[in-house]
């Protein structure tokens, strides 16, 4: 099957476990939603599976369409079709947007061979005008000063350009107002379809009514407690974390 694997993974920082035995698969073609409260290991998680050095997996795997990608460089899991959106993302002084995602574009493509400026600047404009982006934005430097919803915009058009086969999106709603999210989100539900993958990770049910995810699952203590469908996500928005607990003890 076509997906993003992760199978029973174990990870600490120094000798304290963050993640315990979590499993976890996103078949191509769909969003999923990753839900829970905060030190539970979501952005954790994320940076794992885009090679942050930091963190120690202990055992377990995670698999691009059956191919390992724990242990290689971050630029090596990019290349075979990850990409991660930031919670806070970084900023990159003296490198302007058009050339980082140029370049981004760039080193995905075998040596000697490049692709047409003209084509590139076409294709560039297109996504900003969707993602309602001036078109002077592409002369300001990666992040360089920009608000909260300059950088989720800037991470949107950056996924829309490279078009990953999968996508992991740290809470891309934090710190979004109303119409950045939507605005964000109409992003993400351009790039929805059967050749891509996309693993959504919030903590409100709000990004989740203009981003209809096909399940929801909901960890806690380093690991997946439940799952479900878009209503679950309700649920939670109306109970909170503590009735998830209570439905888990009365399960086992």
């Amino acid at each position: 099957m076509n997906a993003l694997e992760i199978r029973d993974l174990n990870v600490q920082i120094g000798e304290t476990p963050i993640l315990n035995n979590f499993s976890l698969s996103v078949p191509c073609g769909e969003i999923h939603a990753l839900m829970g409260p905060n030190g539970t290991g979501k952005s954790t998680l994320a940076k794992v599976l885009a090679g942050h050095p930091d963190y120690r997996v202990t055992s377990g795997e995670v698999l691009l369409d059956g191919e390992s990608i724990l242990g290689k460089e971050p630029d090596e899991i990019a290349r075979a079709g990850l990409f991660l959106a930031f919670q806070y993302p970084c900023e990159i002084a003296g490198v302007s947007i058009a050339n980082f995602i140029r370049a981004a574009l760039q080193a995905r493509l075998p040596e000697g061979v490049s692709f047409s400026a003209t084509d590139y600047y076409k294709e560039l404009y297109e996504k900003m005008d969707l993602l309602k982006m001036d078109r002077n934005f592409t002369g300001r430097s990666v992040n360089d000063g920009f608000s909260g919803g300059e950088k989720k915009r800037c991470e949107i058009l950056q996924m829309m350009m490279l078009k990953p086969r999968y996508a992991v999106m740290d809470e891309t709603d934090s710190g979004l107002d109303i119409d950045a999210l939507r605005v964000v989100a109409n992003g993400v539900n351009l790039l929805r379809g059967a050749n891509r993958g996309i693993l959504v990770i919030t903590h409100y049910q709000r990004l989740l009514d203009y981003i209809i995810p096909d399940a929801v699952h909901v960890m806690q203590g380093g690991t997946i407690v439940c799952s479900g469908d878009k209503d679950l996500a309700k649920k939670l928005e109306a109970k909170g974390y503590d009735w998830i607990k209570d439905e888990v003890v009365l399960q086992s």
